[in-house]
């Protein structure tokens, strides 16, 4: 099965990774606790955590969410295993069916599940690509899709921290400001 929704999210974290330079790796991020290492490392371990519970093995080698902030080696060699895993774990799931999920909700449809890793990925790639002073990666396109998804899911989540709470709108932006704000992000933070 491909996930399409899943792919692009991928992409966008592919693409925030790669676009990294090692000056960017102790930058700080959206998420106040960690810099843009921790980030990826909780990324990549989420992806995995997603794969191996579908697949039953393969899980993150560390705690994601208590990430090291130790990169040895390139990004990319972090993250990409991470999404190949997620997608090939993801390709074996009956859309019509429900599959395993690393959430404290458990078992989800399937299409949440993909929709619920895709989440994961593609406000990563936000964290990550506003840190380094990037542009931001997600779309309104892509947000939109993401968005149901955020409010079937996030509020059992933000009582384990995994979400700050959500913050006003301030009435600009489309779905991108709205799903980031949704998520306790504010679609203008720069890096300090």
């Amino acid at each position: 099965m491909n996930w399409t929704i899943l792919d692009s999210a991928h992409s966008l974290l592919r693409d925030a990774t790669a676009a990294l330079t090692a000056a960017d790796l102790a930058r700080p991020t959206p998420c106040s606790q960690w810099n843009v290492t921790q980030v990826l490392q909780h990324a990549a371990g989420d992806q995995l955590a997603y794969a191996a519970s579908i697949t039953g093995r393969g899980g993150p080698a560390e705690n994601p969410f208590a990430p090291s902030g130790v990169l040895t080696g390139d990004p990319a060699d972090l993250v990409e295993p991470a999404l190949a895993a997620s997608a090939a774990a993801f390709a074996t799931v009956d859309p019509a069916g429900t599959t395993p999920t690393p959430l404290p909700q458990g078992a989800l449809p399937a299409g949440t599940a993909a929709g619920a890793a895709a989440l994961d990925a593609a406000v990563h790639a936000w964290d990550v690509a506003a840190a380094a002073g990037r542009p931001s990666p997600l779309g309104d396109d892509l947000a939109a899709l993401l968005l149901p998804v955020a409010r079937a899911i996030v509020e059992p989540l933000r009582g384990y921290g995994a979400y700050a709470p959500e913050l006003t709108s301030d009435g600009t932006g489309g779905a991108a400001a709205e799903l980031l704000r949704y998520l306790g992000r504010d679609p203008h933070w720069v890096s300090p």
